[in-house]
């Protein structure tokens, strides 16, 4: 099953902040990690990477800077300590929220109504 931006929506941010965890990456490198992290079912695009990266760079959640590798500008983009506490929280409340979630739809039966 591979998942869109559109059943993304509300989870991206924190899904990049993920990806940027484990140190700097490029701009490209991030989107591979979603992939190669996903198994590959979060396959985004790059015109959605790209404008998320600029949304969390411009709220102080990650650090982006320029450099050349090969002739070529690319920016890396980092957690910054703010971004690291984002990641935490957000990590924690989705783990609550899985966990609800589960029990919900766990195999006990709803309840009846009359």
């Amino acid at each position: 099953m591979k998942v869109g931006a559109q059943e993304l929506k509300g989870h991206l941010d924190v899904l990049l902040l993920a990806a940027l965890e484990d140190g700097p990456r490029h701009g490209y490198a991030v989107k591979e990690a979603l992939r190669e992290g996903s198994g590959g079912r979060f396959d985004l695009p790059t015109g959605t990477i790209y404008p998320a990266l600029h949304r969390l760079e411009s709220a102080g959640l990650i650090a982006g800077s320029w450099s050349s590798v090969d002739g070529r500008r690319r920016r890396t983009y980092q957690l910054t300590p703010v971004g690291e506490r984002r990641l935490h929280a957000d990590r924690n409340n989705w783990r609550e929220f899985a966990a609800a979630i589960t029990t919900m739809l766990g195999t006990k039966p709803w309840p009846a109504t009359s």
